[in-house]
């Protein structure tokens, strides 16, 4: 988000070590601000070690350090309160708590997007429950949105027949979440909101050279959209647009800066 222009911060935890330095150095640089980086007085600093396939798909083995360690002491309501969108990702430990204690000092202002990934999808809806309440904007894949919820709403309306990617959206949707946004890789993306926008954006074809990134450079390209106003469609093809930058470099090296993607908007 902030290669894309917007003005970010980011709430994590890192330790006195070269990993942690390296983590700090490249907000620096993307020019994150660092009000509300969290510095351990002990621990290491969070690793991912990354495997790729020569068709572009990856395995990500994680040791997340101190920054599974966040309590909510160590969050500034205040700051949290004074951004526009709040962004929640998953965590692997206690840190988890702490997103759902902070959701107690979030004023209505602020807007709630959430990627759970497969390590809170794993959780199930009910241990979800506070954060999907509160969300406003939902942005998942497709399989895990078909783990999530569908034996949630096979059981909720009682049925026993197969429940399609646009079935679970609309039911999700249509619990209280304003936004619910599918990622679909290959296939593109699926959303629906409040305003009954529905759509389905195709994907656009590119050479995959490594897909780590590709979900978080989506959802900064939908979050980036949504600031902007723009409506549905374009929101979901510039996230596409974005992420298929994103897939065609190692790491995150490919994701676009504001003027590539200011010269991409005016094609549309």
């Amino acid at each position: 988000l902030s290669r894309l222009g917007c003005s970010t911060s980011y709430i994590g935890k890192i330790a006195d070590d070269e990993e942690g330095d390296l983590l700090e150095y490249n907000l620096m640089i993307n020019d994150v601000y660092l009000t509300n980086l969290i510095y351990a007085d002990s621990g290491n600093s969070g690793k991912v070690l990354g495997f790729v396939s020569d068709a572009g798909d990856r395995a990500l083995y994680v040791d997340p350090g101190v920054n599974d360690e966040i309590s909510i002491d160590e969050i500034n309501p205040l700051n949290v309160n004074a951004c526009k969108i709040l962004h929640y990702s998953s965590f692997v430990g206690d840190s988890f708590y702490a997103q759902k204690e902070l959701l107690k000092s979030l004023t209505d202002k602020v807007i709630l997007s959430f990627d759970p990934g497969m390590l809170y999808v794993k959780k199930g809806v009910e241990e979800l429950k506070e954060i999907l309440e509160r969300t406003d904007i939902l942005l998942i894949n497709e399989g895990e949105l078909k783990i999530l919820f569908e034996d949630y709403y096979k059981e909720k309306l009682g049925i026993d027949d197969e429940l399609s990617f646009r079935d679970l959206a609309v039911n999700v949707r249509n619990d209280g979440i304003d936004t619910v946004v599918v990622k679909r890789g290959a296939d593109g993306a699926y959303a629906i909101n409040e305003k009954d926008e529905e759509v389905k954006i195709p994907a656009f074809k590119c050479d995959a050279v490594d897909t780590t990134a590709a979900g978080d450079s989506f959802n900064s390209g939908f979050l980036y959209s949504y600031l902007k106003g723009y409506d549905l469609a374009k929101s979901c093809t510039i996230a596409n647009w974005v992420a298929s930058r994103s897939v065609q470099a190692i790491g995150i090296s490919g994701l676009p800066n504001l003027d590539e993607l200011e010269e991409f908007i005016e094609t549309l």
